[in-house]
């Protein structure tokens, strides 16, 4: 069985998508209909930068799922490939989700670039700058992460983000929270924590403002049917019902993206083949995860013409 996972934020790069854009008319065109669904030249900024443009959450989102979907869309028009014929689940890493809800037909390529846009403004938003912070921690299981989370509150916010792997966990919360974490880490047997540069505390409660601009904005343009299952972020669990999935998106914002226990959940399920579209972040956590699966990364059109000849 076969799973197709989508990157999240951090894999954004200057000349994403150029090589694609340049082979093939299939790519051209979403990104074409992403700069026509944001009324901006987001593919200029893909391409030409300036870095801290792309690095702008609000950036940064739609551009990583318009360049997972241009490889994806390469891949069906060109490698005649329907993704609801060789993927058996899907999942997405934060905003990788709504780039999974798209492939699988939940959303329209339109509509997820708005809800990107809007979910990436919305993030930004939701807690001044400078008194939110995340770090990651190498060399922590989930246990060491949450028990030094829980140390360094002292009555702020300091929770587990993101649960990646069995050796990298990323906490998000006040600065000050998270400063103190970093210098207690040696006490928890982790081995590094390091500050991310993000502009905003993501996947923590001080994102609440962030998840009801989402609760409306989802209420405006619902999930559709699903074509392939999805595994949710914050359940580690199969979800098909769009109601489900509309009422988990809106707490992904806040909660933690339980990606470990989703890598487990779609091998306990059957998956031994992963693909991931658009980006080399999730292949080496999913390898670190489980055993016995092959990982293929596929971004550029040498890795799309070798995958199409697998399928």
């Amino acid at each position: 069985m076969r799973a197709f996972v989508f990157p999240g934020q951090g894999s954004q790069k200057v000349g994403m998508g150029v090589e694609l854009t340049q082979a093939s008319p299939a790519a051209r065109q979403v990104f074409e209909e992403v700069d026509d669904a944001l009324g901006q030249k987001l593919s200029a900024i893909m391409r030409d930068g300036p870095d801290d443009a792309l690095t702008l959450t609000e950036n940064a989102q739609p551009a990583i799922m318009a360049n997972a979907i241009a490889v994806l869309r390469v891949l069906e028009q060109e490698g005649g490939m329907a993704l609801a014929g060789k993927a058996d689940f899907v999942a997405g890493h934060s905003l990788g989700e709504y780039t999974a809800l798209c492939a699988a037909g939940a959303f329209s390529l339109a509509d997820t670039a708005r809800l990107l846009k809007l979910r990436g403004q919305a993030m930004q938003a939701a807690v001044p700058v400078g008194l939110g912070a995340m770090c990651a921690l190498l060399g922590a299981d989930i246990d060491k992460a949450q028990a030094l989370a829980d140390a360094a509150a002292e009555g702020e916010v300091c929770t587990v983000a993101n649960d990646n792997d069995p050796g990298q966990v990323v906490l998000s919360g006040h600065k000050g929270a998270i400063d103190r974490a970093i210098a207690l880490v040696k006490d928890f047997g982790i081995k590094r924590g390091v500050a991310l540069p993000v502009s905003a505390p993501f996947h923590c409660p001080l994102m609440q403002p962030a998840a009801d601009a989402m609760a409306q904005a989802l209420g405006a343009t619902p999930p559709d049917a699903l074509r392939v299952p999805l595994y949710a972020n914050v359940t580690a669990a199969m979800v098909t019902d769009p109601v489900e999935v509309r009422r988990l998106l809106i707490e992904q914002v806040c909660g933690r993206v339980r990606w470990r226990e989703s890598v487990i959940a779609m091998k306990d399920a059957g998956a031994d083949k992963f693909v991931e579209l658009g980006g080399k972040v999730l292949g080496p956590m999913i390898g670190r995860t489980v055993d016995d699966v092959t990982v293929t990364s596929v971004v550029g059109m040498a890795d799309i013409e070798t995958l199409a000849k697998e399928l």
